[in-house]
């Protein structure tokens, strides 16, 4: 797929830490009840570590109690994209990716319950998003 940010790897090593890179470069994950979003209840907007781009906001985020900011819906419908990830034998998952440079962002699941409008969880690694607090 083509990005509207496209960098090489060098340029994204570059403007990434390490760890900013293994997540959303390679689509690791942080470790559970680690991020700095996990239970922030601040207002705003949140956006990709990498690009910018606006991908969630604080009044979709919900307590999912999963070890990761939760939220129920995009900002807007063409914020992520979203596509099957086998990497783990046996639990077929959903990727969720930034549309704009394709930066891994976490995974999302339906159906599990939380009384949500969409019944859905997008489970989403801090470290793949910025906090841009509303005044």
């Amino acid at each position: 797929m083509t990005y509207k940010v496209e960098k090489s790897d060098d340029e994204w090593r570059a403007e990434l830490s390490d760890e900013e890179y293994r997540v959303l470069r390679q689509a690791g994950t942080e470790p559970a009840f680690t991020g700095e979003y996990t239970d922030t209840k601040t207002e705003g907007v949140y956006h990709c570590r990498a690009c910018g781009a606006e991908l969630f906001r604080s009044d979709t985020k919900f307590e999912s109690h999963c070890g990761w900011p939760s939220f129920f819906d995009p900002a807007d419908s063409d914020a992520v994209e979203t596509r099957p990830d086998d990497s783990l034998p046996g639990r077929p998952r959903t990727e969720v990716l930034c549309r704009t440079c394709g930066s891994h962002l976490g995974h999302v699941f339906a159906g599990e319950g939380y009384g949500t409008p969409t019944d859905l969880r997008y489970c989403i690694n801090s470290i793949a998003i910025r906090l841009d607090p509303t005044d």
